[in-house]
Formats: structure tokens, sequence, C-alpha cells
């Protein structure tokens, strides 16, 4: 056991756990069903990322073929062209062309494969962490309408929720943006790539963002339990 990665046997484990939770107190909500949802989501995220942080062998061997061939069509090239029988100036300025021109193809050829495996795992990142990312909107929507002002008004019908069942409402939304955060930092540790990290960050940036808005409702249940109201 480590402490310096996450473990996302744990993560799940959390995950099941608060749904748990959220399904003793609001079995009919659609918090349930979200929760529910995002523990597949989250199951699928940690297995597409432990497959990701594996290298491709298939592959690279298969990219290794490619290259060896090429360098040795490369070098055929370079017999057939004879540059040190070639007639003129003007004949041997013209097989030097052909020749870079084969290296700079070939180079760009190399480094297209070379990146292959790194740009098929950045994408199917940045797919997986869309998906965390509508989650985390989708879970703003939830408590959107939860307005803590509606506890000091009298309305018809009466408010469905007491002090208590909101502010655990409103917990529940901040601590599954808060896994979000963590699951998404999943493909951060296995994907050592620019792109995917700085999507990494934006996630963790929005839901950090959405949960201290949550927070501030939380406070100003506190501020009016203290004061007494209904």
């Amino acid at each position: 056991m480590t402490y310096r990665t996450l473990d996302p046997a744990r993560l799940l484990s959390t995950l099941d756990r608060l749904h748990e939770r959220i399904e003793a107190r609001f079995a009919n909500a659609g918090l349930s069903r979200l929760c529910a949802e995002l523990i597949e989501t989250a199951r699928a995220s940690t297995q597409e990322a432990a497959r990701l942080a594996a290298p491709n062998w298939p592959l690279r061997i298969g990219v290794g073929l490619i290259i060896l061939s090429g360098i040795a069509a490369q070098i055929a090239a370079a017999k057939l062209l004879r540059l040190e029988t070639a007639q003129n100036n003007i004949g041997l300025l013209g097989n030097l062309e052909a020749a870079v021109n084969l290296l700079i193809l070939f180079g760009g050829a190399v480094w297209f494969l070379l990146t292959l495996e790194e740009r098929m795992k950045r994408r199917r990142a940045l797919d997986s962490l869309h998906q965390l990312r509508s989650f985390a909107h989708v879970i703003d929507m939830h408590q959107l309408t939860k307005d803590p002002t509606a506890l000091l008004q009298e309305r018809a019908p009466p408010r469905r929720m007491s002090k208590f069942e909101l502010t655990r409402y409103l917990d529940y939304c901040a601590e599954m943006l808060a896994l979000i955060g963590k699951l998404s930092a999943l493909y951060a540790e296995r994907v050592r790539d620019p792109v995917v990290i700085e999507a990494v960050t934006e996630i963790e940036n929005l839901t950090t963002g959405l949960a201290r808005k949550i927070w501030q409702k939380i406070s100003v249940i506190g501020a009016i339990e203290e004061g007494g109201a209904p």
C-alpha cells in the first residue's frame, strides 16, 4: 500500500459508500440515480486509465518493424543515387537534393509513428475526461435549484426539504464533485501527456469552483440556523 498515488479501488469504495448514504436519505431523488451512473463511469474510467498506463506492445512492435523497413529502404535508395559517379555538378546537386528530401520525409514518418501511441492514448483520455466534465455540470444543475433562502419563505406547496436535509443534499453534491476531480487525476498519473494534464487541471478547477458555490450555500444555511429561522 502506498500513499503517493491514488488507489482506484478506494475511490470506487468511497463512491459506493456515498451512494449508500444518498440512497438511504434521498431514495427517490435524481441525485441517487446520478451517483449510480457516476459509479459505472468511474469503474470504466479506472479500467481505461490502467489500460492507458500499460504499453501497447503490438503497436510498438509494428512501428518498430515499419521503421526498420524504412531504414532498409533508405539504404537501398542511397545506393541507387550513386553520388560518386555523378558526371557533373548539376547531377551531383540533383542527387543530393533527392537524398535530403528522402531523409526529411523519412524523419517525418518516423516522428509520426513514434508519437502515434501517445496521440492515441491522448484522444482516449480526453474522451473519458469529457464524460467526467459532463458529470460535474450535471451535478451543478441538481444543486442549482436548492436555494437556502427558500427556508426563510413560506411557499405553496410547502418546501420539501428541512435545513438538515438540504445541507446533506448539498454536501453530497460537493463530495461527488470532489471525487470527480480525483477520478480525473488518475489520468494525469498514468498518462504523462501535457494536453491530458492540462485537461485534468481544468476539471479540478471546475469541480473546485462548483464545490465552492455549494459550500457558500451551506454557509448560508448555517447562518440561518444561528439566526433561529424555522
